[in-house]
């Protein structure tokens, strides 16, 4: 273990749409500090829509790229469609817009091809059990994932129930996968346990581990007391799956800071949250809506919350130094 060599990891939560407010500030981040993300990251994570800026982060593609696709895709990906037909027929969406879109940024990429260790957290429907895509590195003696492709992975982490079908990879003999927020929308703890299984330790190769998480838009008010306490699947609508993403998230900054403060490696975290936005503006803060005012919003939001982190000596100092590890050159 090197004195003082610090492991540096990106986790970028979920939020459907609401992944141009991450990309815009990951995009200020970059033209501030010069280079892209995946030059001063070891490791990057990300969920959901999180996942896809994640995957697309790890090929060198510029944040100013990725929310440039939110904005030109958004309403392709998301087209207006009546609330019913999310509770009643097939789901509220096909995959095929995603799918198309997603081909046309990656290719027939695979994670081989990565420039970066990855964490992109799915569940897997077929097994009853979390699953979290990796790069495969040397130090887990892994060959599982390498041979995966981008598209693949993207829309297995990003298969919202309700939302979106349930993806089936054929690589993974033809199982079945919707979206890792369901139990990892913040995924800063993904991260950091890979970390500290294999990176980061006694032993290992870095002596301390630091982790910029970059939060999703979100609504800054809950229910009002008095609500209907019977409530049907419908009832609940698309408040039962933003309870579970957000629920998860503010339980995972809960276990960073308490791993911040009691482990005896040194771990600083470090989160972009959500701005304040008022009540006229959170009809426009959904996952699925994509109409020009409501990206305006997330554009407009995720400039300010930039604008703070670009000037944040804590979040500065992740980009300080490059990265240390590099996937091509240790990976299997």
């Amino acid at each position: 273990m090197e004195e003082g060599k610090v492991f540096k990891i990106l986790a970028i939560d979920g939020g459907g749409i609401k992944g141009l407010y991450s990309s815009t500030i990951l995009e200020q981040l970059e033209s501030k500090f010069g280079g892209q993300m995946s030059d001063y990251f070891d490791l990057i994570c990300g969920t959901s829509t999180g996942g896809l800026i994640a995957l697309a982060l790890s090929l060198k593609i510029p944040a100013a790229e990725i929310s440039k696709l939110y904005l030109e895709k958004g309403a392709i990906i998301f087209p207006h469609r009546g609330k019913w037909r999310q509770y009643f027929w097939k789901g509220k969406y096909s995959d095929e817009p995603l799918r198309k879109v997603l081909q046309e940024l990656f290719g027939d990429r695979t994670l081989s091809e990565s420039n970066n260790l990855l964490c992109i957290p799915s569940y897997s429907i077929t097994d009853a059990r979390p699953v979290v895509f990796k790069f495969d590195h040397r130090e887990g003696n892994l060959c599982r994932d390498n041979k995966a492709n981008y598209v693949d992975i993207a829309l297995a982490t990003s298969a919202a129930p309700t939302y979106f079908p349930i993806t089936e990879l054929p690589y993974y003999e033809n199982k079945q996968f919707i979206d890792g927020g369901v139990w990892a929308n913040n995924p800063a703890f993904v991260g950091l346990l890979e970390a500290l299984t294999y990176f980061v330790g006694q032993g290992k190769e870095y002596a301390s581990v630091k982790v910029l998480s970059v939060g999703s838009l979100t609504k800054t008010s809950g229910m009002p007391t008095g609500i209907s306490r019977f409530r049907s699947a419908l009832g609940w609508r698309q408040y039962l799956l933003d309870t579970f993403f957000v629920g998860q998230s503010s339980f995972t900054e809960y276990i960073m800071k308490t791993f911040e403060k009691t482990t005896n490696i040194k771990i600083d975290y470090v989160r972009i949250p959500s701005v304040p936005i008022s009540a006229k503006q959170e009809h426009l803060v959904q996952m699925d809506l994509a109409t020009k005012n409501s990206l305006n919003l997330l554009r407009g939001k995720g400039k300010d919350a930039g604008f703070d982190a670009a000037n944040n000596k804590a979040i500065a100092d992740f980009f300080s130094c490059k990265k240390h590890y590099n996937p091509q050159s240790y990976g299997r």
